[in-house]
Formats: C-alpha cells, sequence, structure tokens
C-alpha cells in the first residue's frame, strides 16, 4: 500500500501549515486509497519518523517523501538525506522513496509562470 509524506520545513506560526496540509488533502482526493501524512523538520509536529510510523501502522509498505523545499539548499541536500537513510534503518522491510524537491520539478515551474502570467478576473 502506497504512502506519502508532504515534508516541509515547519513553523512556529500554526497557520503556516495550512498550503501544507492543502498539498495533503488534494493527495487524499486523487487516490483515496493512498495513506496520505504531513511532516517537519522543526518548529512543529510531527517529525518525519513519527510520520512513517503512522503511515506504517496504517498499512502502507511503500512511502514516498516529498519535500515541498523550493530549492535544493541545505535541508533537501544534506539533512533529508540523513532523515530518509534513519527511516531505512528503522523500517528495513519498508521501501523509502525520496522524491525530488517541489522546486525541481519543471511541472511545477511551468505552472508558476502561467499563475504569473495569466490575466485577472
Amino acid at each position: 500500500m502506497q504512502g506519502v509524506i508532504v515534508f516541509a520545513h515547519g513553523s512556529r506560526d500554526p497557520m503556516w501549515r495550512a498550503p501544507v496540509e492543502a498539498v495533503a488533502q488534494q493527495i487524499r482526493r486523487t487516490d483515496p486509497h493512498a495513506k496520505v501524512a504531513c511532516a517537519y523538520l522543526e518548529l512543529c509536529e510531527p517529525d518525519l519518523q513519527t510520520a512513517a510510523s503512522a503511515l506504517l501502522a496504517e498499512g502502507a509498505t511503500r512511502v514516498r517523501v516529498l519535500p515541498l523545499f523550493f530549492g535544493m539548499g541545505k535541508h533537501a541536500r544534506e539533512d533529508l538525506p540523513v532523515l530518509m537513510a534513519g527511516l531505512a534503518a528503522s523500517h528495513p522491510h519498508v521501501v523509502f522513496e525520496q522524491l525530488a524537491t517541489a522546486g525541481e520539478d519543471p511541472r511545477l515551474t511551468a505552472l508558476l509562470a502561467r499563475i504569473a502570467l495569466e490575466p485577472r478576473t
């Protein structure tokens, strides 16, 4: 069973989470069978390990991690691979896949360009 973790930096401001949770909700609407959780690097809960454990408890056997970072900065380049290795070590029977950062996906950059250029109504 497929699981997806929408992974973001985190913030003390609870309103900051709304767009992250909106992505998770859209994933659930797109595939009602997928198990979906949000996780944060710091400043709010749950962390990646906790979110993964929750998905595994729901029956996920394969987990994709979608990093909602716009660029390939230190968190995506250094911190997340360490966390992913920890997940694999903690759950050797599960396949964990780290997706590219959101900003590296040309479909997202094309969408942002269209949004920037579309006329306002």
